[in-house]
C-alpha cells in the first residue's frame, strides 16, 4: 500500500477529478458470478490516491475462495492504471471484515431485487 500522507483541502479538491474517473473504472468491473459492478457491491473497502497521483485499493471478494479472483484483479489494476493521470495502482485483498450482503449499495440492491428497508435485513439473517 501507498504511504498515507496528510493532504491539504487544495490536494483534495485537485485530486477530486482522478478520485471520480477511479471509481468510474471500477464500476466497470464485474464480478464473474453476480451481474453487479465491484463497487457497488461494496467489494472496495479503501481507496486512496496520494499526491504522486498513486493509487491505493484495499478490497474484498463474495467469498474467500474465488476461481475468478486472479482475472478480477488484473481487470481492477487494468482499468485503474488505464485511468489518465493515475501514476500506478496498488490492490491489496483482504477479507477482514468479511464481506457480507449489507455492504451493498442502493443501486446494487435493486439491481439484484433485494430492494428492502434496513429493518428488513436483519429478518432476512434470521
Amino acid at each position: 500500500m501507498i504511504d498515507k500522507e496528510v493532504l491539504t483541502a487544495e490536494d483534495v479538491k485537485a485530486l477530486q477529478p482522478l478520485y471520480t474517473a477511479v471509481i468510474s473504472a471500477l464500476k466497470e468491473v464485474y464480478d464473474p458470478e453476480i451481474p453487479v459492478n465491484i463497487y457497488d457491491l461494496g467489494l472496495i473497502y479503501e481507496l486512496t490516491i496520494n499526491k504522486a497521483q498513486e493509487v491505493s485499493i484495499l478490497m474484498t471478494f463474495t467469498a474467500p475462495n474465488c476461481p475468478m479472483a486472479d482475472q478480477v484483479l488484473a481487470e481492477v489494476q487494468q482499468n485503474v492504471e488505464g485511468v489518465p493521470g493515475v501514476a500506478k495502482c496498488t490492490i491489496e485483498l483482504t477479507f477482514d471484515p468479511v464481506w457480507d450482503r449489507s455492504m451493498l449499495s442502493e443501486e446494487a440492491r435493486v439491481e439484484l431485487g433485494l430492494d428492502y428497508d434496513e429493518d428488513d435485513y436483519g429478518k432476512l439473517n434470521e
